[in-house]
């Protein structure tokens, strides 16, 4: 394990395995560098780049603030980007992809953005969560009602059926896994705040980010997840969409899938 002090004073934890251009992985919801599928993820394109797998601001090994700001977490994955020599590829998941996309729209010395199913909801097609649903997540973790915190992101938020977490909630290990992050959860609300009112993406909202962008999209994600990715493609200068069966991250990431083709994007001239 390594680490690099935010801007803040944070101490933000990582890892790094293999020799080639750097590239850093920006986790979503419920994940952190040691979750499983992180870690495959990581350990396939470290055969052809250094890989830095970092645990997100409250997660993990990294430290943390008495209060959260985005702005805090757009320095953390700066200050990856300085330790992995001042420029990067990045690859963002979920509620990650939206973190990556704001740090290359505030400048963020970002070569090839790959933007894996942002979490928007620009319609009325599938899931929508309540209007209130970032207020409801940190209401219910400022109560240290972690399980109830995870049931709500879970149900409300991403759609997840009842019977689901029921379910869930019966493997101790699997919950406990999930409980132990409840709290990062109104991080990732912030982060969506403004993006899951079922409204178009703003036009020029992230004009700026001109760098190549690949926007990731499984065939058989559920519908808001496929309209999203299609929104942002179209909003962006320099982005093109990748849907294909298998990349979907709802369930179970298929890792080689994926690397395989962040491998061609990344190493495209």
């Amino acid at each position: 394990m390594y680490s690099v002090i935010s801007k803040d004073g944070t101490s933000i934890a990582y890892d790094r395995v293999g020799q080639g251009p750097p590239l850093i992985l920006v986790a979503g919801a419920f994940s952190y560098r040691k979750f499983p599928g992180q870690v495959q993820l990581a350990n396939l394109l470290s055969e052809q780049f250094t890989v830095y797998n970092y645990d997100r601001r409250g997660r993990g090994d990294s430290g943390d603030a008495s209060s959260y700001a985005i702005e805090r977490e757009i320095e953390d994955l700066q200050a990856m980007i300085d330790e992995a020599g001042g420029s990067a590829y990045v690859w963002g998941l979920s509620s990650g992809a939206i973190l990556a996309l704001q740090a290359a729209a505030r400048g963020a010395n970002i070569k090839k953005l790959a933007l894996h199913e942002p979490p928007f909801v620009v319609d009325d097609a599938g899931h929508k969560p309540p209007e209130d649903f970032g207020k409801q997540v940190s209401a219910l973790m400022s109560s240290n009602r972690r399980s109830e915190t995870v049931k709500y992101f879970m149900t409300k938020g991403m759609g997840v059926p009842s019977f689901v977490v029921s379910m869930m909630r019966m493997m101790p290990g699997v919950w406990s896994n999930l409980t132990a992050l409840a709290h990062t959860l109104p991080y990732d609300a912030a982060l969506l705040d403004g993006y899951m009112d079922g409204k178009a993406l703003p036009q020029k909202l992230w004009d700026t980010v001109k760098i190549p962008t690949l926007v990731i999209e499984g065939t058989e994600s559920p519908v808001a997840l496929r309209h999203a990715a299609q929104a942002l493609t179209d909003v962006l200068p320099n982005a093109r969409l990748l849907s294909k069966k298998g990349l979907g991250h709802t369930k179970k990431l298929n890792t080689k899938q994926v690397s395989s083709e962040l491998e061609a994007f990344f190493s495209a001239k």
